[in-house]
């Protein structure tokens, strides 16, 4: 009787995450940078929200699927999908296929991320301080601008633009830790307790 071998097979694709937090962290300074009052909600925004928050995003969360990552991809595929349905929610109407969102759509879909995200906080308690401080950031600023929206607050919203340059910031941060620990194998950023 021949006996039988367990074959185990290495994965030796590279990290996705970097590339999927800065598609989120890029593109959320510079939409925040818009809110905080410095330019007007343009082009560039909208590009940035299509290819890099958008579909960079999408890559990133099918490559941790691929590495039987749950999380990632599920945060990766799902704020992806975030910056295409922000651009849709501004760019449909403008095509005429349907009338603007009402603000209470807005406050209710503002709401509905800030509790999903709320929601993925928990999975970062496992992870790495760096990760948690990213998704706690997230959260707030989504209630932060369902607040700005449910009372019109011009305050509100640039208090939440500057909030939202911080926890983008602290994604660009989280992903330039990962690929220079990973290149100079050692810590260069802290990524706090946890995983690198």
């Amino acid at each position: 009787m021949e006996e039988s071998r367990i074959i185990e097979v290495k994965d030796a694709t590279a990290n996705p995450a970097p590339l999927g937090l800065l598609g989120f962290g890029m593109t959320t300074v510079l939409l925040n940078i818009h809110n905080a009052g410095f330019y007007e909600l343009g082009s560039m925004i909208l590009a940035m929200g299509i290819f890099y928050g958008g579909v960079a995003q999408i890559i990133a969360g099918i490559m941790e699927w691929k590495k039987n990552n749950t999380f990632g991809a599920t945060a990766f595929t799902s704020y992806g999908l975030f910056w295409l349905t922000l651009v849709g929610l501004i760019l449909i109407p403008k095509l005429g296929w349907t009338e603007t969102p009402s603000n209470g759509s807005m406050v209710a879909y503002l709401i509905l991320w800030g509790i999903f995200t709320s929601l993925m906080f928990i999975g970062t308690l496992k992870l790495n301080r760096a990760l948690q401080f990213v998704f706690a950031s997230l959260a707030v600023l989504f209630f932060l601008l369902a607040a700005g929206d449910a009372t019109g607050s011009a305050a509100i919203k640039h208090f939440a633009g500057f909030e939202g340059i911080v926890c983008g910031a602290s994604a660009i941060y989280t992903a330039i830790a990962q690929v220079l620990n990973e290149i100079y194998k050692k810590t260069i950023l802290p990524l706090g307790t946890g995983a690198s």
